[in-house]
């Protein structure tokens, strides 16, 4: 169990050296601090909490497709292009429903 542990911190160690997770990262850090300024309730952190993780966890898993993609062939390959795009469409969707997750709490605290 203990090595299993290990086994993931270090992937997660690997996923923080790639930009576009810490980028992920820190746009979630950005939304806690949003929305600890307009004061969630417990339901919208925990949407919010769903919402950040399933983001950050897909572009993880991007990032591993992407890099399963350059090892299995480093040319240019039309197959493994549409592999690596679906993988990031992925990101793009969490991250269309964490952005309106996000519009309708603070559209609440305007209302």
């Amino acid at each position: 169990m203990k090595k299993k542990f290990a086994d993931s911190f270090r992937g997660l160690k690997y996923a923080l050296g790639h930009k576009a997770v810490r980028i992920q990262f820190f746009l979630g850090l950005l939304a806690i601090l949003g929305g600890l300024i307009i004061r969630l309730d417990h339901y919208e952190w925990l949407a919010f909490i769903i919402c950040i993780t399933i983001v950050i966890a897909s572009e993880v898993m991007n990032t591993a497709v992407e890099r399963i993609g350059d090892y299995l062939n480093m040319e240019k390959d039309p197959k493994i292009a549409m592999i690596k795009d679906l993988s990031s469409a992925a990101v793009l969707v969490s991250s269309f429903g964490a952005l309106i997750v996000c519009i309708l709490c603070v559209i609440r605290r305007l209302i």
